[in-house]
């Protein structure tokens, strides 16, 4: 994607239709869009091909871009579950390693981020009631791989809004809730994640289209995506105007649900009835 964008730039700056471009390196002008979005894999040819196009002769300036070639086609290590995760999620998980803030509205159980390994075994359980035990304990392990960057060094900004609907839907039995519970209550206190729930009590309210995460990355020329899982694919959303939309309801459910510290006391209410 930042390899894609810093193209994007390039093209543009020297005023170079997507459709120019596309010629130069023998191919369509779709393909182009796709490069520029960081959806397909690069050809160091092409790259080179382009740079020349767009005027780059500086030997250091495209010894940079080269080499984001090389990255930009590494296999990130989540390609080895690649057999028990459908084909969209895996850029989910390189966008979300990738993001330095994280903003999420979830509404049908805690988000995978937060999970503890014994609710993710029950979440998954339901959720491929066919899958093998290998399958299960695969797609576990991904996701308390995925949660190490959450606490890594470099680790960043969470900010969630859980409806109470996912802390009342159990998944497990009564010691996996509690200790799912008392998860989040530790996650919560953590510098680095900003905890709240939207209450029953408050009624309708502006997630009322469901889960989305938010994805922010710290290159100034990526642009925020919105991720939208759906039953047999998810959308990718990075148009701004799509963006402004799910931004503002984010911004909603922030100011109409309890605070950090209310909502901490709101997880510790469950646990005690729990």
């Amino acid at each position: 994607m930042l390899l894609g964008a810093q193209l994007r730039r390039l093209r543009e700056a020297r005023g170079i239709t997507r459709e120019a471009a596309g010629y130069a390196i023998r191919a369509s002008e779709s393909k182009i869009s796709r490069m520029e979005l960081g959806r397909v894999s690069f050809k160091t040819r092409d790259v080179e091909d382009l740079l020349t196009l767009y005027g780059v002769t500086d030997e250091a300036e495209r010894a940079a871009l080269l080499s984001l070639v090389k990255e930009a086609n590494l296999a990130g290590w989540w390609h080895s579950y690649s057999d028990v995760l459908p084909s969209w999620f895996p850029t989910y998980v390189g966008l979300e390693g990738a993001a330095s803030l994280i903003r999420v509205y979830e509404v049908q159980f805690v988000h995978g981020l937060l999970q503890t390994e014994e609710y993710a075994r029950a979440v998954v359980r339901r959720g491929m009631r066919d899958a093998s035990e290998a399958d299960v304990e695969r797609r576990v392990a991904l996701r308390l791989e995925r949660q190490k960057y959450l606490v890594s060094e470099h680790a960043p900004e969470l900010h969630i809004v859980l409806d109470e609907a996912a802390l009342r839907r159990p998944y497990g039995d009564r010691d996996v809730m509690r200790g799912q519970l008392q998860h989040l209550i530790e996650m919560s206190e953590r510098p680095n994640v900003r905890l709240q729930v939207m209450p029953f009590s408050f009624g309708g309210h502006s997630g009322e289209s469901g889960a989305f995460t938010l994805l922010s990355f710290p290159e100034s020329d990526l642009a925020d995506i919105v991720y939208v899982e759906q039953l047999t694919s998810a959308l990718y959303l990075d148009k701004p105007e799509d963006v402004a939309q799910y931004e503002k309801a984010l911004t909603e459910l922030q100011r109409d649900s309890p605070g950090p510290k209310e909502s901490r006391d709101l997880l510790r209410g469950l646990l005690q009835l729990s």
